[in-house]
């Protein structure tokens, strides 16, 4: 038979949690619970944010890239500089050369040869506003018709001269300033600075969870036209 002492013993070792222990537990374990929940959706914002930033930087670096060399090709083998005055301003630009006309490949005609009509020949580069947001677009008049080089771009502006300038471009500004030099009309231009401001809007509002500040870069090319006899560059 158990001593008296004994059975006091084992029932005061199997005694489980009281109520007060498991909800001071639980409210803890909440706590932590939150605190975590709102540390991997910040985490998550800023990691979505950072690949737009990255997305809209590499698109807007490989439209100038695309845009430079051709700009830079024009007027081959036609007379003047190849841009038209009439469809180039500050937010388009259009180009033109006679890329084929010493191939003398079979499968290039006479007629190809002889004008400016072929794919690739005859470029305009434009915004062109849509919901919410601007693409840079290429448009080939006698080629594969327009393509969108690249979206989430505030703004583009194509500045024209006729030498060599320097210029400033501030952080998030939307286009250069501080220039050295007058503009020139497209058809007497001999050196072409490109500015493409892409800007992210600000998210949330200062304080509050996810909040994401406005971002807006400024990205520039220089183009030299080297078929306008710029031999001193």
């Amino acid at each position: 038979m158990l001593s008296e002492d004994y059975m006091s013993s084992s029932n005061q070792t199997e005694r489980g949690f009281s109520l007060l222990e498991l909800l001071i537990a639980m409210v803890v374990t909440l706590t932590l619970m939150t605190a975590g929940t709102t540390l991997l959706t910040s985490a998550l914002r800023t990691r979505s944010r950072e690949n737009q930033k990255s997305d809209a930087l590499a698109d807007t670096q490989r439209a100038l890239n695309i845009m430079s060399r051709e700009i830079a090709d024009t007027g081959f083998n036609v007379n003047g500089n190849g841009l038209v005055d009439a469809d180039s301003g500050i937010h388009e630009i259009r180009v033109r050369s006679n890329l084929n006309k010493y191939d003398h490949d079979p499968s290039v005609s006479d007629a190809s040869r002889a004008n400016v009509q072929d794919p690739g020949e005859d470029i305009t580069y434009f915004i062109n506003d849509a919901d919410n947001t601007k693409y840079l677009a290429r448009h080939d008049n006698y080629g594969s018709g327009s393509t969108v080089l690249a979206n989430r771009i505030d703004s583009m502006n194509v500045h024209y001269f006729s030498d060599k300038v320097s210029y400033t471009a501030a952080p998030g500004a939307a286009d250069i300033s501080a220039v050295s030099a007058t503009e020139v009309s497209p058809s007497a231009a001999k050196y072409i600075v490109i500015a493409v401001s892409v800007t992210l809007d600000q998210v949330g509002s200062p304080g509050s969870s996810g909040f994401q500040p406005r971002y807006s870069v400024l990205l520039c090319s220089d183009v030299i036209l080297r078929n306008s006899d710029l031999w001193k560059y």
